[in-house]
């Protein structure tokens, strides 16, 4: 039996995934278990987890080369950070160095370049076996953007940009921009772009950041360094109506460069599947553009930013494709789905919170770790948003049954709400639909969670409805609630009953 760790440490959403021979039996997030958004490092809570899910590994396989990681460093003058930050090693938690040998170097380890895990975390769990897969992310090492050819278990680049010219860091010092956190943010930034006129500063930001694009080649070139951010551009714009045209031109520019690399990807890989990921994979309004022109044959792992790449650092070193069964791979909280809990919950408060089985691996929660709420009224989306303590612009997701999802969304859909739709019904369900009509859709059917299913099927008997709103058990700023005792904890301070089982 071999088990191989995967581990993204020491940057923002540290992670650790854990496969056994061949098979993914654990995945997630550190900042779950440390209770503290974007933790970069790894908790013992989180590494006791992967123990107990898989063993001891025979290998740990890190999500990107140090040394050439330090090298940009330097050559960017972070002079500071290349010559001050901690080795790999000395970033993992020792539990016990007799049952734990990491330090005396008694575990191997290895590493995969970031671009590189990005994609085979992508194509390795897709359900092709020939894809193009395009990577667009902030910086890795020195690159920034790549396109990549499946074919086979051979994963190979044919096109890599590197820094400073990038696509991630324009969009997260856009984020900054308009008052927003950076490597946090950015889809926050998305949401409020509905509220925004596009054509406002879409010529001047594109004009003011980028060289001309060019129709035979993927290169994005940038006039500015963008690391540390462009606060310095157009101050005299400084009204929320100001930030939010701000949003809106710099999405309507994003999904113009989108449609490019989308087109030049297919230009550069003869192929009629694609994969997208890195960080820039979570713009669920842009991906619609890659379902369209690859008539629905895109995959995107749902967790496709950095958090992702400790599965992509194991599936790089391995070079195969693995069984994805689906997300749900953290933390186990036993017992029975909540469905007739949850029913009795909703018709009685409209909301309930749901924690229960395995956490979802990556940012979105697709139920269990999720707070569900009556679509229908046009006061549920403000009663979510004072709990949760988020912008009144924010959007929420609807989850439909799979088989009813046409009946009320035109466009593409999917398990984990990675695009969006336009609802046919805006008026009759205000809360899961955005200021721009369009609802980001999470379609739910047995074989991809049966307790869901359940719940929702039962919710349409009582109801005449087959969709929840769905959005995840937090507030903002803090993580998705994890353990039992978090959602104890999360029950009692916000006041809405979190089942983790059913009641008897």
């Amino acid at each position: 039996m071999s088990t191989i760790w995967g581990i993204n440490v020491g940057t923002h959403d540290s992670s650790i995934a854990s496969v056994v021979d061949n098979e993914l039996v654990f995945a997630a997030h550190s900042e779950r278990s440390s209770r503290i958004k974007n933790y970069k490092f790894l908790t013992k809570e989180v590494v006791k987890q992967t123990i107990e899910a898989s063993g001891f590994p025979d290998r740990i396989v890190y999500y990107e080369r140090d040394l050439w990681k330090r090298a940009r460093q330097l050559w960017a003058r972070q002079y500071k950070t290349a010559f001050t930050k901690p080795s790999i090693n000395s970033l993992i938690p020792i539990i016990d160095a007799r049952s734990f040998p990491l330090a005396s170097g008694e575990i191997p380890t290895s590493s995969v370049a970031h671009h590189y895990s990005h994609a085979a975390a992508g194509y390795y769990t897709s359900p092709y076996r020939e894809a193009a897969v395009l990577v667009i992310d902030s910086i890795g090492e020195w690159e920034t953007l790549t396109i990549w050819k499946g074919q086979g278990t051979e994963l190979k680049r044919v096109y890599s940009q590197g820094y400073p010219d990038s696509v991630g860091l324009w969009y997260s010092a856009m984020t900054q921009r308009i008052g927003l956190k950076p490597n946090e943010d950015e889809y926050i930034l998305m949401g409020w772009a509905a509220l925004g006129d596009p054509d406002k500063y879409k010529k001047k930001i594109f004009d003011d950041f980028f060289h001309g694009l060019h129709s035979d080649s993927p290169s994005i070139k940038f006039k500015h360094n963008l690391h540390r951010g462009c606060k310095w551009w157009a101050p005299e714009l400084n009204t929320l109506q100001d930030y939010a045209d701000i949003a809106a031109g710099t999405q309507a520019v994003y999904e113009y460069i989108f449609k490019h690399l989308v087109k030049q990807t297919k230009r550069l890989v003869d192929s009629d599947n694609l994969v997208v990921m890195g960080g820039c994979a979570l713009n669920c309004v842009a991906n619609s553009i890659a379902y369209e022109m690859y008539n629905g044959n895109v995959w995107i792992m749902p967790n496709p930013s950095d958090a992702g790449s400790s599965l992509g650092a194991i599936l790089g070193h391995q070079r195969d494709f693995i069984n994805w069964r689906g997300p749900y791979l953290g933390y186990n909280i036993p017992g029975a789905y909540p469905v007739k809990s949850a029913i009795h919950e909703l018709k009685k408060t409209g909301l309930v919170g749901i924690a229960n089985s395995y956490a979802e691996f990556g940012p979105r929660a697709l139920g269990n770790r999720s707070l569900l709420a009556d679509p229908r009224g046009k006061d549920v989306k403000d009663k979510v948003n004072t709990v949760k303590r988020r912008q009144e612009f924010r959007p929420f997701a609807p989850v439909i049954l799979e088989e009813h999802a046409t009946e009320y969304f035109n466009g593409p859909t999917g398990p984990y709400m990675q695009y969006t739709s336009k609802c046919k019904h805006p008026e009759q369900f205000p809360a899961i639909t955005h200021y721009d009509g369009t609802s980001r859709v999470q379609t739910v059917n047995k074989k991809q969670h049966l307790g869901l299913y359940n719940l929702l099927t039962e919710w349409k008997k009582e109801t005449g409805c087959p969709m929840l709103l769905n959005t995840s058990l937090n507030i903002k700023g803090e993580p998705m609630v994890d353990t039992e005792e978090d959602a104890t904890r999360w029950q009692e301070e916000y006041g809405v009953t979190v089942l983790t089982k059913e009641q008897s």
